[in-house]
């Protein structure tokens, strides 16, 4: 929604403001198709060739996510809290067999699907499962710093791809000035061949070859960059959700009790999204 917002009021500021100063609308409106048609398709361009279908599907989804914000509200925090710090207490109760139907078949878990929204979150579920199957499976015996470091380079690689499309919205913020360059030099080219024009027209040519790089610097620092930075932010907002769940696990396989080890994943997470303790403990509870 703010992203809606802030475009309108770059668009409205940047050519009301020149339009108040005295400038001609008309000229750079006359342009802007043209010289959008040679900057886009070269932005479109630099895209196709530096990334996969894969990268660009998910370049395509991070748009959406600029304008949605966060996947997870403040609530799908509290629920993967209480879903695996309950398969946790399980694990510890009643030992790994009891726990393997759970995470070896989340679909067909009944603590699970007490938690649909999470259960339809295939990256949250495999990070979950995987892990506490590799606990059933080595029947308890792994030591905790191992699991942890499983977890860490699961969480590494899962982040590192959500944040391709950031990189390559930056990389294109960081082009735009130069396809702007690139579409002004082709109009004084064109100038160029029209010397013997008269001045007015000549003047005509010559500004809409400025809109080029007007537009590039615009699109660049004006749109794409800011997009770019929010993403990242929404990105790590998505985050918080995976810490959360591997701090419970650590935790809990550290054997501290359960109202230090809700703490301990209550207080990782930003203002945002951090329920209160009580809030935590009773909806463990079932309150």
């Amino acid at each position: 929604m703010y992203a809606v917002v802030g475009i309108i009021i770059l668009i409205v500021m940047v050519f009301g403001g020149f339009a108040l100063t005295g400038g001609a609308l008309g000229p750079v409106l006359h342009a802007l198709p043209h010289e959008m048609l040679i900057i886009g398709g070269a932005a479109v361009g630099a895209l196709v060739t530096g990334n996969s279908l894969h990268g660009l599907k998910a370049i395509g989804s991070a748009f959406a996510k600029v304008f949605k914000g966060p996947r997870h509200t403040k609530q799908d925090h509290v629920d993967a809290i209480v879903l695996v710090t309950k398969l946790m207490k399980l694990l510890r109760a009643e030992g790994p067999v009891a726990l393997e139907s759970h995470v070896t078949d989340p679909a067909s878990s009944a603590i699970f699907a007490e938690f649909p929204r999470l259960l339809a979150n295939k990256e949250l579920t495999a990070v979950i499962a995987d892990t506490l199957t590799l606990i059933v499976v080595s029947s308890g015996t792994l030591e905790v710093r191992a699991v942890e470091d499983v977890i860490d380079n699961a969480l590494k690689t899962h982040f590192h791809e959500m944040h391709e499309p950031q990189h390559a919205l930056q990389g294109l913020a960081d082009a735009l000035p130069a396809l702007g360059i690139v579409a002004a030099v082709l109009g004084v080219v064109k100038t160029m061949g029209s010397i013997d024009k008269p001045p007015a027209i000549l003047g005509g040519m010559i500004g809409s070859a400025l809109v080029g790089t007007f537009l590039g610097v615009l699109l660049a620092y004006g749109m794409v960059a800011p997009m770019a930075g929010r993403l990242k932010q929404v990105l790590e907002a998505d985050e918080q959700i995976f810490h959360a769940v591997k701090q419970v696990i650590i935790a809990s396989l550290h054997g501290w009790p359960q109202p230090l080890v809700v703490e301990s994943a209550r207080s990782g997470l930003g203002h945002d999204f951090r329920p209160g303790l009580s809030e935590l403990l009773d909806a463990l509870r079932g309150r």
